[in-house]
This record gives C-alpha cells, structure tokens and sequence, in this order.
C-alpha cells in the first residue's frame, strides 16, 4: 500500500508467479497481471486484485432499459417535482443514470454492505463470507465501480456521504481517496448504533461506524451548520423583528491581538473619548512604538465603528470598572466583513461536531422503532430518518438527492419530511433490487406510506406528505 522496498518487489514478483503456476485459466491469468501492473505502476494506495461482476459480463450481450411501472406510479401534486424509485441492479441503474443526470446530483447517501462475513455482502450471487480470503478484494471491486459512476452523477457542488463499518473503513478511505480525490476529503464522522453491545474479542464493544464525507469539488462546497440555538441571544431592541435577538459577549478592544497603530485610535461618543485598554498614557506610548507583539487595540475600523455605531451595534457599558465598548451579536444579522458596510441578515449557524452524531437519536434503536411505527418488517439494521435528513440538511441546495443502495426507503422519508420542515425543494432517486421482494414490500410501500398518511392496512400513519413517485424497472433488452 505505500513505496515497497526492491527486496519487497522482488518477493511480491516470486509470488506471482507461483500463482501464475497454479491458476492457468485466462480469467485467473488475467487478474493476476493486472495485479502485478498495479504493483509496479501504483506508489501509495490501494492494491488489490480486481474481480468481474457477472452483470458486467451480461452487458456483452444485454442492454439495460428503464420501464415505467404505471400501476405503482404515485401522484398527488402535479405541481411538484417527480422522484424515482428503480428497481434492479444498481450498477444498471447507474449507468442509466448518467445518460440524463451526469453532473446534476447535488447530494448523494448511501449505506452499502459492511461486508462483516456475515452473509451481509453478495457478490455473484454467492455469500463473501469470513473464510473467503477474497471478500475485501470482491468487496472493492464491487465497490469501485459503482463509487466512479457516482462520482460522474455529483454536481460540482455535491457532496457523498458513506456509512461504513471497521470491517472496510480504511479500505473505503483509500478507494475513496483515489476516486474523489484526497484533497476533497471533508470528514469522518462516528455515529452511535446502539447503546449496548456485545463484547468484541478483544473486550470492546462496538457501538458505532462511521460516515464519510468527500466533495466532488471542496473548494466548491460550504456545509450548512446548526441553526444558533435562539436561546443564546436573550436581549432585545427596537431591531427584534429583523434581527433576532442579541448578546453582548464581546468588548471593542482587546490586548491578545496583533498590535496595529491603525487598530489603536480614539473614540468619541456622546462626549466621552475612549481608548483601547482605556488609558490614553498607555495609548500614546503605543502610538510612539512602546508597545508589545500583542496589545490592545480595537476589533473594528474606524469605518466600521461608525457604521455600527449608527446602526445600533454598539453599546456602552459602565459597570464597576472602566466604561466599556460593546458589540452586538444579533441572532440573525452581522455588518458585512468588506466595504462598503452593510447589514446582513441570515440566521446564524455553528458547525456540525465531529461527534455530534454520538446522540442517541441517530441510533439503530430509534430506526427500527420507526419501521415498525410504518407497519412495515423485515428489515435488518435500517438508519433512522432522522439521521439522513441531519446529513443532507448540510448541503445547500442539492436539488437531487441519490440513494443506489436504498434498502428500506429512509432516504426518501428523510427527504420528505426535510422539505416540509424548512420548504425545500430537494427530490430524490432511489435505487436498489429486488431481492425477497425489498423493492415493492419495503421500499415502495414505505414512500407511499409517508406520501399517502396510510399503512399498507389501512391505518392512519400521519396527514401525508404531497409528493410524487415514478417507478421504473431495470430490464435487459437483446442487443
């Protein structure tokens, strides 16, 4: 994986060719030299020996088409945008896909096989169980391909989240790595999946994975943060209705900033001069170069004092001590950081944590009491709704939001139920087969289910969430 020594070449060369010696058939042989060019061509990362699918093999003779499935179609506004729903094999359904949306995908989630060896990942239609000492290589193989076509969907701002296990996390990083490119890495994030588990081994029990997140392009791209908690900003003025309210948590000047004499200059209001540190003997020294690395000076310009001052973000504050400058920190308003000043009004965010996806509401317990609030079954380790929507709620205006391996629908649901809390507009596409009937008893039924209000008996789930669905089925036409 990283600069091999020549002894190492050398040994991995013998080796081989001793494979070579014992797998004769042109398909092993084959693989065997790509794997040796991959040696020698490759100077860090991922090494592995590459295995065909057997739907890539049908694709010599077959041609995938999409076929509506008019009696599953769903519309209950005609008004709104239309989602998709595909069933079949994802690696069809993706390269259906970039003949009309390459480029146009703003947000992508997905949450693949782990590949635990626990009959979790199939590949050729066989289990890639434990004692199979090419389940990581069969795992990457099927993993790139599908991972390089979404990364010609992704707009220029999108961005993928990954949810990944210890079973294939540091694989997935490096193939990651390779196909988005290292320097659009945005984070790793934990996520709690249960409070208890069962020991590990070695001792530990495992009680998270992982989300990881790349840009397609990351200069492009700004994660949304947290809305400020309204809370923090407990003081009102005559500006409420527009600003929000406001805290006065910071003072004008400050001596832990780099010394500027263009920083350090008399204020005069309402008859009273002020200087930053409040001593005008210690400013005159400054001023003659008497002064350290880091002293007082004020936050603002002078412009931007008077701006503020005029606007009503600034206050005076005369308590035990000297009289102190104040600046406002309006829950939904700022002065800009460039002339001409003005003001600006958006609600404030702070930054997703790192670990902010340790709360129990981004847990498995919480998904599978919402399957079961859906009256649907069935499903083994689902993710809860709730934690989709905190991820795609990160970026800004994605449009289109893609899920390729779908599974029980939360996507959609997240999806949904995210456009009717803050008006968005998002839709979404769904891909995922068909196995025991996922796609039709699952899937479908739990997007309808959150569109309609109702449960596949008839009960009451909620009022319903006016969207529209189109179902299309992957099939194979002869060439």
């Amino acid at each position: 994986m990283a600069n091999l020594s020549q002894e190492q070449y050398k040994r991995m060369h013998d080796f081989l060719e001793r494979m070579r010696l014992l797998h004769t058939d042109s398909e092993s042989a084959a693989a065997i030299d790509g794997l040796e060019t991959e040696l020698y061509s490759a100077k860090f990362g991922l090494i592995w020996e590459q295995h065909s699918e057997e739907a890539d093999e049908a694709l010599k003779n077959y041609t995938p088409v999409l076929t509506p499935v008019k009696e599953l179609e769903i519309i209950s506004d005609a008004s709104l945008p239309v989602n998709y729903l595909i069933e079949g094999d994802n690696l069809y359904s993706l390269s259906l896909l970039r003949e009309s949306f390459a480029g146009k995908i703003g947000c992508i989630y997905i949450d693949p096989p782990y590949n635990t060896g626990n009959r979790d990942f199939l590949f050729n239609d066989d289990i890639a169980g434990k004692e199979d000492g090419f389940r990581h290589s069969k795992w990457l193989s099927f993993m790139q391909r599908r991972l390089e076509l979404a990364a010609l969907l992704l707009s220029p701002k999108g961005v993928i989240f990954i949810s990944i296990d210890d079973n294939e996390q540091a694989n997935l990083r490096l193939l990651c790595d390779r196909i988005f490119g290292e320097h659009n890495f945005l984070g790793m994030l934990p996520r709690i999946t249960k409070k208890s588990g069962k020991d590990h081994s070695a001792g530990i029990a495992r009680n998270h994975d992982y989300i990881l997140i790349y840009a397609k392009n990351k200069s492009m791209v700004h994660l949304l943060g947290i809305k400020a908690d309204q809370n923090s900003y407990p003081l009102r003025d005559e500006y409420y209705q527009s600003r929000g309210g406001y805290k006065l948590n910071q003072t004008l000047d400050y001596d832990s900033l780099w010394y500027n004499p263009k920083m350090d200059f008399p204020i005069t209001v309402s008859g009273e001069t002020f200087y930053p540190g409040g001593d005008k003997t210690a400013h005159d020294l400054r001023q003659s170069g008497k002064h350290k690395a880091k002293d007082w000076v004020w936050r603002w310009s002078r412009e931007k004092f008077e701006f503020g001052l005029a606007n009503g973000f600034v206050v005076i504050k005369k308590g035990k001590g000297r009289p102190r400058i104040y600046t406002k920190t309006y829950a939904n308003a700022s002065i800009s950081a460039s002339r001409p000043y003005s003001i600006q009004y958006k609600e404030r965010q702070t930054p997703l944590s790192s670990v902010a996806l340790t709360d129990n509401r981004y847990s498995n317990d919480n998904a599978k009491k919402e399957i079961t609030a859906l009256g649907l079954e069935g499903f083994g380790f689902p993710k809860p709704s709730a934690l989709i929507a905190r991820l795609i709620g990160m970026v800004e205006d994605p449009g289109i939001v893609l899920d390729f391996f779908a599974g029980s629908g939360t996507t959609a649901q997240a999806v949904l139920e995210l456009n009717e809390a803050d008006g968005g507009n998002r839709s979404f596409i769904l891909c995922t087969n068909n196995e025991n009937n996922i796609c039709r008893d699952i899937t479908y039924q739990r997007i309808k289910t959150v569109i309609t209000g109702k449960r596949t008996d008839g009960t009451d789930y909620g009022r319903g969430i006016a969207a529209n669905l189109a179902y299309l089925l992957v099939e194979l036409k002869e060439k």
